[in-house]
């Protein structure tokens, strides 16, 4: 009975949007005020019903209802119940009604907290938003109902895909759609721009915050993603460059040019075609990612579906929303003048520096990830793009990028001296070519990756530094740490964000640079050296889980003669499901991991072992957390909430916008 209302519950929600696409978009052409104002209640109500849909399943996946399909398919009575309730999104139907209920809160919300928006601009940003729901709506409905009951229930279900019996990746889809469909809302702005024949400050002020929301929710969704896959499948490394992983990175790097782009059209009032093309690409993009992982075209251990006309449905859906946006962009670009004039110098063109290296290494990882597509259809040919494409094409343009932000970050609106701006960077300069030129010399290897990436993290970090003691103004010590302490939040937002870049790219770089390995056949009691630690094989036993079987090895872990850590590494099947994995385990550290796995039984005795030592992975993850505490930051500035960033004008009547020609 739950199932069924929540059946109808989505049916009826599909319903309102449609309503809500149509009767809004009206009354903003002709002016009628109460047909615009139907969008808040309908944007709300549409949230309510998905919510209580998705309820709906997750309580059938909380009791074991196993008269679902979709339960039968993804769930089992002895799964722990985190995984009980992750199986809701961890399955095609599932996670696309999620995507759903995720586009509904944030239409919800524009309507809740979009009080200051001009009436007709609200209403057609809430009609657009309708519009994409609709199409999702349908496409559930349609192709991918996740009510479906079976005649004869089976006892038990089939459990859920064994890698996905992690809590990281239990809480990795619903962080990533809250960045792939936050998007959603930003081209929604962007079209009603469009179709308003009007970008001012005032609406780069209403749409930043939505985009920085969205990048970043995709920052922690992508670095959960990829702390999984250095845990979880046991292969060592934190990023393959994998198609899925891929879908998600060109979203967020768009956001990040998008979020940069906005900053200007609020400052100066230019980039205004540069800003709408982005947003409108930005959720295409998410969109291709949404084909990607559910179309089949591409193979990944991340894709949800392999089902070529739900592909195709994707794809019709992308053509409909990009073409269309597309068409209007081109009609109505030339009336979106640029005001701002600036100097070829100046923050401006940092900005702009820093958008068009993001939006060129989004199509860089574009090219790279649909290629062998392209060329398996056109010319016939099986082709591999693996991660050296990638690392060679696509780090150029970040060392670039990270080495004009500082810069450009100083730099005044309009015009500015580069001499000027260097002043307080000077030091960080000398100290990030002093740490480079100090890992060259320390280092065993002749590669410039490590002193480069600590240079630019270095280079980063202070940079920030430097950047918020500027902000922080002229005068004595205990005067400008007032001035720091009252500083805006969104200027510390910028400047933590910032720095939590500069210490990613330190761990990236000396990881990848200077990360030990060590692969052999170690017998029981055997002790050898990896790296200055020494590791010993102690034990092998079999044990039994909630829903797996275990094979667990016990690793001791030396330095010199003092034992450090005891790890147990893993190899788990799971019979329902029929299944092994691979559970690493690991001996974190501040400035280095442990990382050991086992392997399968060998013919001569002993057994497999793998065992890394990974200096300052964690930086990599901790780097990623500060980005998004410094996005939470600039986020809870008054000036980044919608309600607070209506353009302040002579009140002439509730009508500010300029209507449809």
């Amino acid at each position: 009975m739950i199932a069924e209302l929540g059946h109808f519950a989505l049916i009826l929600a599909a319903a309102i949007a449609v309503v809500q696409m149509v009767v809004p978009f009206i009354g903003a052409a002709r002016g009628w005020p109460g047909w615009m104002e139907l969008a808040s209640p309908a944007a709300t109500a549409q949230f309510l019903l998905t919510a209580f849909s998705f309820a709906a399943l997750t309580y059938a996946f909380v009791v074991s209802d196993f008269s679902l399909q979709l339960v039968v398919l993804n769930s089992h009575s002895d799964k722990p119940m985190l995984y009980k309730i992750s199986g809701v999104w961890g399955n095609h139907e599932g996670s696309l009604l999620l995507w759903v209920l995720i586009l509904t809160l944030f239409g919800a919300m524009a309507a809740w907290f979009g009080g200051n928006l001009p009436p007709t601009l609200k209403a057609r940003v809430l009609s657009v938003q309708a519009a994409v729901a609709v199409a999702f709506f349908a496409f559930i409905l349609l192709t991918s109902n996740p009510f479906l009951r079976l005649a004869v229930p089976p006892m038990n279900g089939q459990d859920l895909n064994p890698l996905l019996q992690d809590p990281g990746l239990a809480f990795h889809p619903p962080f990533l759609y809250l960045g792939y469909v936050g998007l959603s809302l930003t081209f929604s702005f962007a079209i009603a721009a469009l179709l308003e024949g009007r970008v001012d400050a005032a609406w780069g002020r209403w749409v930043r915050p939505w985009t920085l929301a969205a990048w970043v929710f995709l920052t922690i969704g992508i670095a959960l993603g990829s702390w999984w896959a250095y845990y979880e499948l046991g292969w060592g490394g934190f990023w393959f460059w994998d198609p899925v992983e891929n879908a998600s990175f060109m979203p967020w790097l768009l956001a990040a040019a998008l979020l940069h782009s906005a900053i200007v059209v609020e400052k100066r009032e230019s980039l205004k075609n540069w800003t709408i093309l982005l947003a409108i690409m930005a959720f295409g993009f998410s969109l291709i990612g949404t084909f990607i992982v559910r179309s089949g075209v591409l193979t990944s251990v991340h894709a949800f579906a392999n089902d070529p006309e739900r592909g195709v449905f994707i794809l019709m859906i992308l053509a409909v929303f990009m073409g269309g946006a597309l068409m209007l962009y081109a009609l109505r670009a030339g009336s979106m003048e640029a005001k701002g004039v600036f100097g070829l110098v100046s923050r401006e063109s940092a900005l702009v520096a820093n958008n068009i290296l993001l939006a060129v290494s989004c199509f860089v990882v574009f090219v790279g990830t649909v290629w062998p597509l392209v060329a398996e259809m056109f010319f016939d040919r099986k082709l591999s793009v693996g991660p050296p494409f990638f690392d060679a094409a696509f780090t150029p343009f970040m060392v670039i990028l990270a080495a004009i932000l500082p810069i450009g970050a100083l730099l005044p609106w309009k015009r500015a001296r580069i001499g000027k701006a260097m002043g307080p960077l000077w030091p960080w300069l000398v100290l990030a070519i002093c740490c480079a030129a100090l890992a060259w010399v320390m280092q065993t290897g002749r590669s410039m990756l490590a002193p480069v990436g600590i240079a630019l993290a270095v280079w980063l970090v202070g940079g920030a530094l430097a950047e918020l003691w500027v902000r922080a103004g002229r005068g004595d010590l205990g005067s400008k740490f007032r001035r720091l302490r009252n500083l805006p939040r969104a200027d510390w937002g910028k400047a933590v964000a910032h720095a939590g870049l500069g210490i990613t790219i330190w761990g990236v770089a000396v990881l990848t640079a200077w990360q030990s390995e060590d692969i052999r056949v170690a017998q029981l009691g055997e002790r050898y050296e990896v790296a200055g630690y020494w590791v010993e094989l102690r034990d092998v036993r079999r044990e039994e889980g909630p829903n797996y079987l275990s094979t667990t090895a016990d690793i001791a872990l030396y330095r010199g003669d003092r034992e450090i850590a005891l790890l147990q590494p893993e190899k788990r099947v799971y019979p329902v499901a029929q299944m092994p994995t691979t559970e690493a385990a690991i001996d974190n550290g501040f400035l280095r991991d442990l990382y050991v796995v086992i392997g399968d039984p060998q013919q001569g005795g002993g057994w497999a072992v793998r065992t890394y030592i990974k200096p300052f992975a964690n930086w990599i993850w901790t780097g990623a957390i500060i980005m998004s505490l410094g996005g939470f930051l600039s986020l809870s500035d008054r000036r980044y909430r919608v309600a607070a960033g209506a353009k302040k004008s002579p009140r002439k009547g509730p009508e500010t916008a300029v209507p449809a020609q």
